[in-house]
């Protein structure tokens, strides 16, 4: 299958048991049920869906910066079934997308900094690092925040920026 035969769209409280199981498939600290209800009103929490089955998502928001809102990836993860297939860069530009499109002008995210594949598609898609988080993570890992400006973004090659669209994303962003 191929990423052509996916849909993307605002995730519905009845995704949430599929995007707790991908969640739960994708990290070893995955997050509660009732951390992804209190986001379903973000306009940026987006999943994908193949043949009427959610196969990945996408959470992301708006967040207060010193009086000027930048965007935030919270999440985005793909059921390990559909990895590589290039599921987790549509999801991701889908949401620079929707967050461009309500005046965000950069966009945040952590990822861990031993995650490899997650921080190659990022890099791809024009996010630089900033600064490193010592213990980020509840076992111990240091987390990248990573930035793009959403503008240059934009302005990339391809659908949304980056330099690449192999589809070679492993699906995990945290």
């Amino acid at each position: 299958m191929s990423v052509a035969d996916v849909t993307i769209r605002r995730a519905d409280r009845a995704d949430l048991l599929a995007v707790v199981r991908i969640e739960r498939a994708c990290f070893s600290d995955p997050w509660p049920y009732d951390a992804f209800e209190r986001l379903l009103d973000e306009p940026a929490f987006l999943v994908a869906e193949r043949a009427g089955a959610v196969v990945g998502f996408v959470v992301a928001d708006r967040t207060p910066n010193h009086g000027r809102d930048i965007g935030h990836v919270k999440d985005l993860a793909v059921h390990p079934d559909a990895r590589g297939e290039g599921i987790g860069r549509t999801l991701l530009r889908s949401a620079l997308a929707r967050l461009r499109a309500t005046g965000v002008a950069v966009v945040r995210l952590e990822v861990r900094e031993g995650n490899d594949p997650a921080r190659s598609l990022y890099a791809d898609e024009g996010f630089e690092p900033i600064r490193r988080v010592g213990g980020y993570y509840r076992d111990g890992e240091d987390a990248l925040v990573l930035v793009v400006d959403l503008a240059a973004w934009a302005d990339g090659n391809g659908a949304g920026g980056g330099t690449g669209s192999s589809g070679d994303d492993d699906g995990k962003s945290r």
